[in-house]
């Protein structure tokens, strides 16, 4: 990763969990390094999380739905990687107003900005598998049909499409990564807008007790947040990445799975109770990705399983409480 060495680097929603264990890698790989983050409420933004390497990068504050006075951070940046935005499905459909504002006016302003002053620019965007919605076939590849369940699904897809058409049109250098349910230190877990792994992580560490809707036997795929972060690395410095969409993903466990590592882990009890309608209405059922592509394209591949991987986060909380949740 000799590639980031002296490289100015821009990180929106850098303050947030996938956002900020970046900032901390490129810095100690020694790129300049700038995070712009507005720190919506109760959205995972949390100063803390750069706390090891706060001397040695920028941190701005400005809001990107502010087109004029965002613009100008995009200059003279030979990398950026577009992590802001809104990620809880439910809070989408609450507030469909403020997805659509951080989720798509945000990254229309960036790519507007990027074609206006700094063309040379290379984007790498994190979308969702929420973007597939309900799978047809598993693995899911990225060959699959899009047809999201919930407005956050839908404004993401945007998102995506004002990528690809800039890297089209304008010849914007962009790549985009899908990702799946990450996991890790420094996610937000004090409420329940960042997934589920957050909220059975934080039960599990409160010894509140984990609730499983249906009977647990759903398969998701689980990524830690270091091999996300090795994954958005490996997506900037391959050329061949940019024009394309890539899904990561890794070897699928049921709910129970997870609960149970976590049992292993902490002691905490569960149950399973019926689905709640309005969860119900937004979930996908079995979902795992092929990440076949990118493997292909950068090598890429999952190193962290899941009992080493919870097992590293909850010392993470551990050491932490109060910046997190207590």
């Amino acid at each position: 990763m000799k590639r980031f060495f002296s490289k100015r680097v821009l990180v929106t929603g850098g303050l947030g969990f996938i956002g900020s264990n970046l900032a901390i890698k490129l810095v100690e790989l020694g790129a300049s390094v700038t995070v712009v983050d507005c720190l919506v409420e109760h959205h995972g933004g949390n100063l803390f999380n750069v706390e090891p390497v706060k001397g040695d990068l920028d941190i701005n504050f400005t809001d990107m739905r502010d087109a004029a006075a965002f613009a100008p951070l995009v200059k003279n940046r030979d990398y950026i990687f577009h992590l802001a935005g809104q990620v809880s499905h439910g809070d989408s459909m609450r507030d469909p107003q403020l997805d659509l504002g951080v989720n798509c006016i945000s990254t229309m302003n960036l790519v507007e900005a990027c074609r206006e002053l700094n063309p040379g620019a290379k984007l790498i965007y994190t979308s969702t598998r929420q973007v597939y919605g309900v799978p047809k076939n598993l693995p899911v590849d990225e060959q699959h049909p899009v047809m999201p369940i919930d407005v956050n699904g839908i404004n993401k897809l945007a998102a995506e499409y004002y990528h690809y058409l800039y890297h089209r049109t304008y010849d914007l250098p962009s790549t985009i990564l899908r990702l799946t349910n990450t996991y890790g230190p420094r996610q937000q877990i004090r409420n329940d807008r960042q997934g589920f792994a957050g909220i059975f992580i934080r039960k599990a560490l409160k010894q509140e007790g984990i609730q499983i809707f249906g009977d647990g036997k759903q398969r998701r795929d689980f990524n830690h947040v270091d091999d996300v972060v090795d994954a958005l690395l490996r997506a900037a410095s391959t050329p061949a990445c940019f024009g394309e969409i890539y899904n990561l993903g890794n070897q699928p466990h049921s709910l129970l799975d997870f609960v149970d590592c976590l049992r292993a882990l902490t002691d905490v009890a569960f149950e399973a109770i019926p689905f709640p309608h309005s969860k119900k209405i937004i979930d996908i059922g079995d979902y795992y990705g092929s990440y076949d592509k990118f493997r292909q394209a950068t090598g890429w591949q999952p190193a962290i399983d899941l009992q080493q991987g919870l097992e590293n986060t909850l010392d993470y909380y551990r050491q932490f409480p109060q910046h997190y949740w207590t």
